[in-house]
């Protein structure tokens, strides 16, 4: 971590002020609300062949039993029904207990022979798998897809970070979905294993993610989705960055006051370092080079061969509602990619108008649950178009 009396003033004052105003929004990029939806989860990839799949059989009196591998270990029992329930696991590139909630669709026990395509969806910041309102009625009611919704941690960044000392212990994300829920995923379950057949989209903290891992793994990945992503960490957008701080110092916890025996909704778990994920973050002789390798929006000519939606509203204008600054981040994305002249699905429906009974433009779960109910179709068609 860069020492703060090592940085001119002006600059020490810029990072106090972008800290203090990423604490106050990043509640707002954080969980759904439990009426946005009812209960889901879905798995998904390839690793092992149908055989594999084929020999675990789905018991329609509750979730499909699921072996071990890939480094993951289920803890206790998977809870739910047969089409919609939750596995904890643990593994060693990740510390602590797990959960991945899977989706399957409803005929998914009476077509043992069939195969289905996956959709690895991808939580904000705050949020957990376990949470019932992350399985959006549109993921729910897919008839032709596997949802996977793995845990990526209360600020994990689907990233593996720099520092693996800290006091989260070991945090790596990228290797604990991509190379290990992935293959445990196709595994398991009747899944279509190429890139054609599977798709990565995210909100908020998660939108960043699915970018990131579309532009990682291009051979993984044919389709991707960011839902008021954090598309940009670039310098073009230091209040995302500073967001990020703020969750791993937890900066926020000040605003919280004296302890009532409740949790503080800006602690994020263990306070560590504002390095510990890409380096330091602020801009002195390109010091934050990894921030801008790591920017989704100056890798987007990564993505030239895969389907890309970008869905966002405008926070009504609003500079304390998350969803403005992910507008910002939105039409940089779009502009570039039409510089790059790449094919996407682009909606930005600014205050919400028209876009659900229950979207108002800001950075909330009902303009998610808008967002999927118009994407689900189109990337369930994608799927069936495939080769």
């Amino acid at each position: 971590m860069t020492p703060a009396r090592h940085l001119p003033a002006r600059l020490r004052r810029a990072r106090t002020a972008v800290a203090a105003l990423a604490a106050c929004l990043l509640p707002l990029a954080a969980t759904p609300a439990a009426s946005a939806a009812p209960s889901a989860a879905t798995p998904a990839t390839a690793a092992s062949g149908p055989a594999a799949a084929t020999a675990v059989p789905a018991d329609a009196g509750g979730p499909p039993p699921l072996t071990d591998g890939f480094g993951l270990t289920q803890v206790g029992t998977a809870t739910g029904s047969a089409t919609n329930f939750v596995v904890t696991v643990t593994t060693p590139q990740v510390a602590g207990p797990h959960t991945i909630r899977i989706l399957l669709p409803a005929d998914y026990a009476q077509h043992p022979d069939k195969r289905y395509p996956v959709l690895y969806f991808l939580h904000g910041a705050s949020d957990n798998p376990s949470d019932p309102a992350l399985a959006y009625p549109a993921l729910t009611a897919a008839r032709s897809m596997i949802t996977v919704i793995p845990d990526g941690g209360l600020r994990g960044w689907y990233t593996d970070w720099l520092d693996q000392g800290t006091a989260a212990g070991a945090q790596n994300w990228e290797t604990f979905h991509l190379t290990q829920v992935l293959p445990f995923v196709d595994a398991n379950l009747r899944t279509r294993t190429d890139r054609a057949h599977r798709a990565v989209g995210g909100l908020s903290m998660g939108g960043f993610g699915a970018l990131h891992y579309a532009q990682d793994r291009p051979d993984l990945f044919g389709q991707v989705l960011t839902m008021s992503g954090a598309n940009d960490l670039s310098t073009d957008e230091m209040i995302l960055r500073g967001a990020v701080v703020a969750m791993l110092t937890n900066a926020g916890t000040v605003l919280c006051g004296p302890s009532d025996g409740r949790p503080c909704g800006f602690d994020y778990g263990p306070t560590v370092s504002s390095d510990a994920i890409f380096g330091t973050p602020y801009p002195v002789f390109n010091a934050d080079w990894r921030w801008n390798a790591a920017d989704p929006a100056s890798r987007l000519a990564l993505l030239d061969r895969t389907g890309i939606a970008v869905y966002t509203g405008n926070g009504n204008g609003n500079p304390a509602d998350m969803e403005f600054w992910a507008e910002g981040t939105a039409k940089r994305v779009k502009d570039r990619l039409d510089a790059l002249k790449l094919p996407y699905h682009y909606v930005d429906y600014g205050d919400g108008t028209g876009w659900g009974a229950d979207c108002h433009g800001g950075h909330t779960a009902g303009c998610w649950a808008q967002d999927l109910v118009d994407y689900v179709p189109r990337l369930e068609a994608a799927f069936a178009a495939a080769p």
